[in-house]
């Protein structure tokens, strides 16, 4: 008896909780539920082994290390978490999970580690990708955007006008920036002689 309401209950449970993630289809439109959300985050920590939660900044903060940071994170991260960390991109609102606001507590509350090993390694069934190489180079990037997203919660205005001329950009825009130096210059815009900086 005992077992058969065992049976019952995982079956069940299993059952509420294939609805639950399959309501919607495999569409991405979805809100995550909270169960879902929890057990992102719960499955993430466990995921991260504890000798990197516990990895600790090299270099210390420092007006250089946060603005280095800044540059590459606006060039690399903006385009899904936006230059205010906040993810409201198109590309952010549109990820299954959402681009999380990196200037909230689930985020803030990482260790550094943690957060290193996340743009590191990236995440699973998620849009984050691993930028890590493994090199001392992109373990130097990493450090410095992990500063920078300790940063994000005072982000300024003027950092934010400056990351807006960091992100990548189009042909077309690149031209309308441009014709906008030039006229502010007291020029006459030409549009000619235009080469595209290189973007990695």
């Amino acid at each position: 008896m005992a077992l058969a309401v065992m049976v019952v209950v995982v079956l069940g449970a299993t059952g509420a909780g294939v609805a639950l993630l399959l309501r919607g289809g495999t569409s991405a439109r979805v809100e995550p539920t909270g169960i879902e959300v929890a057990l992102a985050r719960k499955l993430r920590r466990i995921g991260i082994p504890g000798s990197s939660r516990q990895l600790r900044k090299p270099v210390p903060s420092s007006n250089d290390v946060v603005a280095a940071g800044r540059a590459h994170f606006a060039d690399h991260c903006a385009i899904c978490h936006a230059n205010d960390g906040s993810g409201q991109t198109e590309m952010g609102r549109n990820l299954y999970p959402r681009a999380p606001d990196l200037r909230l507590a689930p985020t803030q509350q990482l260790t550094d580690g943690e957060l290193f090993y996340i743009i590191e390694n990236g995440v699973r069934l998620t849009g984050m990708p691993a930028w890590g190489d493994g090199g001392e180079e992109s373990k130097r990037a990493s450090w410095h955007l992990v500063t920078f997203i300790r940063h994000l919660p005072q982000l300024t205005p003027e950092e934010k006008l400056e990351m807006e001329r960091l992100n990548p950009k189009g042909p077309e825009e690149w031209r309308e920036m441009q014709q906008d130096e030039e006229f502010l210059k007291g020029n006459e815009p030409s549009g000619q002689g235009h080469k595209e900086p290189r973007h990695h």
